[in-house]
């Protein structure tokens, strides 16, 4: 019985550890954490984030996604950016990350560049990712927050362990807030970080059964059906990208919350979040305001970009962001 009840003594202590760990690491964050060692880092990156999304919109969502993508699995490392070798597929090329664009990851690979150029071997990855992100919402039209700086990258990346992750377009509400609560992230955070489909693409092949489904999915907006049946074939022969927002694709609004009120949203789990009753009220109340989604979104991807940070000997700071040091 003695042993029983050191042996529960040890397990709580070391959840404990564990818990205080994580604590720990965001703990370290701070917005002001590169103001002496690297001052110009923020403008740097702007610079970078600014030009791609001159070159090509579709940098906008892909760096946003990656950052998504990146903090959802194994927390906000850098890890999605580690490219696979023989023998050690990463998550990069994990089924759920395979649809990641390119633009994404140049974003940072040059902004790191250039950020090495002024400030050599100072700077995460994971944290040039976080400003690339604000920024692509920024300079889009979407709220600008001061982003909390201080990550290191992460010492491990594996295909394996994005599975089960990460939303799929037909994950229920349920199942969306069972993962985020794994993160500490609620249903308000849920609504809100959703809202980065504005400025997003998705492939037919996640919405196709909404459109050509015997019957087809009864929540769609019919005239929205019909012009996205002009987009993707019925067979499956092609599956192009369509623009997950044809109202105001390149703005980062709330007018995705709009056309959720319109039947207008392109995955089923875009939809549902207005017509489950427990979402709705706050879809109405960000379609209704832009103030109010603002202030929504800011404090969700804040608290995103808390998740799973690496301090001490969990991480250091890679020379290039797709290789381990």
């Amino acid at each position: 019985r003695q042993r029983s009840k050191m042996a529960r003594s040890w397990s709580c202590m070391a959840l404990l550890v564990v818990a205080l760990s994580a604590q720990l690491g965001a703990s370290d964050l701070s917005t002001g954490y590169y103001s002496r060692s690297c001052p110009n880092l923020e403008s740097i990156v702007r610079g970078v984030v600014t030009q791609k999304m001159d070159d090509n919109i579709r940098t906008i969502g892909s760096t946003i996604r990656l950052f998504f993508h990146d903090c959802f699995v194994e927390g906000c490392d850098a890890s999605v950016l580690i490219r696979s070798t023989p023998g050690n597929p990463t998550e990069m090329d994990a089924d759920d990350n395979k649809s990641l664009a390119f633009e994404g990851y140049e974003t940072v690979r040059i902004a790191k560049e250039a950020v090495d150029a002024a400030c050599p071997d100072l700077v995460s990855c994971a944290d040039i990712l976080t400003i690339a992100t604000r920024d692509a919402i920024a300079l889009s039209g979407g709220p600008f927050y001061p982003v909390e700086l201080g990550r290191l990258d992460g010492l491990s990346s594996t295909a394996s362990s994005v599975a089960g992750k990460l939303p799929q377009a037909t994950s229920t509400l349920n199942e969306m807030v069972a993962m985020f609560r794994a993160h500490g992230l609620t249903m308000s955070d849920i609504v809100a970080l959703s809202a980065a489909h504005t400025v997003g693409l998705a492939h037919c092949g996640k919405f196709r059964d909404r459109v050509y489904g015997s019957p087809a999915d009864a929540t769609l907006n019919p005239k929205y059906a019909a012009f996205l049946r002009t987009k993707c074939p019925a067979d499956g022969s092609s599956d192009p990208p369509v623009l997950m927002d044809q109202a105001t694709p390149a703005l980062f609004d709330n007018q995705y919350y709009r056309n959720l009120q319109d039947g207008g949203g392109l995955l089923a789990s875009d939809q549902l979040l207005y017509n489950d009753n427990r979402t709705r009220p706050l879809v109405n109340s960000w379609a209704n305001s832009t103030a109010a989604f603002s202030r929504g979104f800011v404090d969700a991807i804040v608290k995103l970009g808390r998740v799973g940070v690496k301090s001490g000997s969990d991480g250091n700071i890679r020379k290039q962001c797709d290789v381990f040091n």
